[in-house]
């Protein structure tokens, strides 16, 4: 959400955003919240004026009573009554008026960084370095539903039975694997200086609608029947959400931490449900960073959060690359935002694993998370990006590391979780 002052004073700024980001539809509203506004400050500030009216005369009545002047008293009494009417009309007038404000706000787009590429969709996003060399071997790779199976790792028919379409049971030195990619991610964000952290995998509406944008509320939250909560679709949601109505002490910024959890996403709309594979799903697992900084700093922290999500998949063995979004492909809430894509050798094209994203003050401006500093108050900045979410980057790995009898290296890093072993081979 935007600061209202950019409206107030700077109303074809935020239209030029909104056509950069090819929301024309959204254009009527700028003007639509700047009238609302204009209304809501002078229902404000004539509240204001009776209210210092009103305590004004309220204190006179004694002073008339002590002299006796009664009738005089009684006049003012009754104005003061009316003022107090008009003051609860005005006051609910500023509540409705402020609600419509803040429904508004909540649909238009934050200011973009200005090295975000202008275009309409993900089709124009823009690929920035590649690390390590993307290979394709000289035998078939198999889809990796079925290496995996092979391999005896997955069962899908049986969780159709328990749970439907999107569900999936790992197995065996496959589910190991998995498992061992959350421990390798969470040891070296650790190691990068994050504290570590476990969230609740529920979160209230009110915190939902802080830290996304309702389309993508709708699109991807489970809620849970009968009670104010919803099940995570990524543990960002809950980590920002600790910080909900506080005041920060910026002795204590950056906050760098990563957190583990579950994630359940509906995965409708045109994407759909893999009815084989693992790609898309309604569960899966994630190690996330999330940093909270000084305005100042978000940049600065942005680069390094991408990069280190380069530097997890290279030491496993995986080829990536980073993608800027494109303005068209920017989540109403961030400043900026890339994707770091890797290498698919069966498909001989890259597939996102991570996405890393500044926010700037949008989701602190909701959430109402303020730093109290020398100058007074203001909103810090939030960044999120993907360690690694399992498992997907589980398929980058096994694509990468399938050799040609069917077996699986296992990386040097990911070894010590896997009780030294160095490969994963059928059972014949």
């Amino acid at each position: 959400m935007i600061d209202i002052e950019l409206i107030r004073t700077n109303k074809n700024l935020v239209k030029e955003n909104i056509k950069k980001k090819f929301q024309d539809e959204k254009l009527p509203l700028v003007d639509e919240v700047y009238e609302l506004d204009k209304k809501y400050r002078e229902a404000k500030t004539e509240g204001d004026t009776l209210r210092s009216e009103k305590n004004k005369l309220s204190s006179e009545i004694g002073t008339l009573m002590q002299q006796g002047k009664k009738d005089e008293a009684e006049a003012i009494k009754q104005k003061v009554k009316e003022d107090a009417e008009k003051i609860v009309s005005l006051e609910k007038e500023e509540e409705e008026l402020a609600s419509k404000i803040r429904e508004i706000m909540y649909t238009i787009p934050q200011i973009m960084d200005e090295s975000v590429p202008i275009g309409k969709d993900d089709s124009e996003n823009v690929e920035v370095e590649r690390f390590g060399e993307p290979v394709v071997p000289d035998y078939e790779i198999s889809y990796h539903a079925d290496i995996i199976e092979a391999l005896s790792g997955m069962d899908k028919e049986s969780a159709g039975r328990t749970s439907g379409e999107g569900f999936y049971y790992l197995l065996g030195d496959i589910a190991r694997l998995h498992e061992a990619m959350l421990a390798y991610a969470r040891d070296f964000m650790i190691e990068a200086g994050f504290t570590y952290a476990i969230p609740p995998f529920m979160i209230h509406k009110d915190v939902v609608e802080g830290v996304m944008s309702f389309p993508e509320m709708e699109a991807m939250m489970y809620k849970i029947e009968g009670e104010d909560l919803y099940l995570i679709g990524t543990s960002e949601h809950s980590m920002i959400g600790r910080f909900k109505g506080q005041m920060v002490k910026p002795s204590s910024l950056p906050i760098t931490l990563t957190s583990y959890s579950p994630c359940f996403r509906k995965e409708g709309g045109s994407h759909g449900l893999e009815e084989r594979g693992l790609y898309r799903v309604h569960q899966f697992e994630k190690q996330e960073m999330i940093v909270l900084c000084e305005p100042e700093d978000s940049m600065k922290w942005y680069d390094k959060m991408w990069r280190l999500s380069v530097e997890l998949f290279r030491n496993m063995d995986v080829p990536v690359r980073q993608l800027n979004c494109c303005s068209g492909d920017l989540a109403d809430l961030k400043v900026k935002s890339c994707d770091i894509e890797a290498w698919s050798p069966r498909q001989q094209k890259y597939f996102e694993v991570c996405s890393c994203s500044n926010l700037g003050d949008a989701q602190a401006r909701r959430l109402g998370i303020r730093v109290k500093g020398e100058n007074g108050k203001y909103y810090l900045h939030t960044l999120n990006n993907t360690v690694v979410a399992t498992p997907r980057g589980l398929i980058a790995l096994i694509e990468n590391n399938y050799q040609a009898d069917g077996s699986i290296l296992i990386p040097k890093v990911l070894q010590p979780y896997m009780g030294g072993k160095t490969k994963i081979e059928r059972n014949y």
